[in-house]
């Protein structure tokens, strides 16, 4: 049975053009993304955060003020989506402008491994943390990179250029980035281990 997907907006880097959000069962936003959805006449069902990077509040949509500094914003939307019933996300603007967001909203994914299914998107790319089978569909001619978070190993991939065959990743030695995806759908394995696949379009 498909999982109800929802659509999250984070305060990164903006989309370029305005999102199709039909295939969605929910919309929402971190407060500081709503400016983004209002600038696409998009309503999200609702905006969460401490509110430091909006100023005046909606009226007309439901705000959860959320002031738990010990936390991003990007985690506690997540805490609400999953206390909801939702799994499947999809967070767009999650890159871009300050990088060390970006890094901890990759650590953030991690820690909601067990729980939630998360998808990035980009104006770009897509990039998601790995199971321990997956594949990909839609890949062939685009750049594909397999990024250790910060270990995997016994990685075996098939349909790409440079294939790995029961290897180890690390970030402290050799890492999977720029391999190009020879087939439609390629396959990732992993033994032990967490992996961000990133595809993007080649330029």
């Amino acid at each position: 049975m498909e999982l109800k997907k929802v659509f999250l907006l984070l305060n990164g880097e903006a989309p370029t053009k305005k999102p199709d959000i039909s295939a969605y069962s929910l919309v929402c936003a971190t407060d500081g993304a709503y400016n983004t959805l209002h600038k696409f006449n998009i309503k999200p069902d609702f905006i969460s955060g401490d509110f430091d990077s909006l100023g005046d509040l909606p009226k007309d949509l439901e705000v959860i003020n959320t002031q738990n500094q010990d936390f991003t914003d990007f985690h506690k939307i997540l805490d609400i989506l999953s206390s909801r019933g939702y799994v499947n996300i999809h967070v767009f603007g999650g890159s871009g402008k300050e990088q060390d967001h970006f890094l901890g909203n990759l650590h953030t994914a991690l820690q909601w491994k067990n729980k939630l299914k998360i998808t990035f998107f980009d104006n770009h790319s897509f990039y998601f943390l790995a199971d321990k089978k997956v594949n990909i569909t839609g890949c062939k001619g685009k750049y594909v990179s397999l990024y250790p978070f910060p270990e995997a190993a016994g990685i075996i991939t098939k349909g790409l250029k440079y294939p790995l065959n029961n290897e180890t990743l690390t970030l402290n030695g050799r890492i999977g980035t720029r391999n190009v995806a020879l087939e439609d759908v390629i396959t990732v394995f992993i033994k032990t281990g967490d992996l961000f696949v990133f595809v993007n379009d080649k330029k």
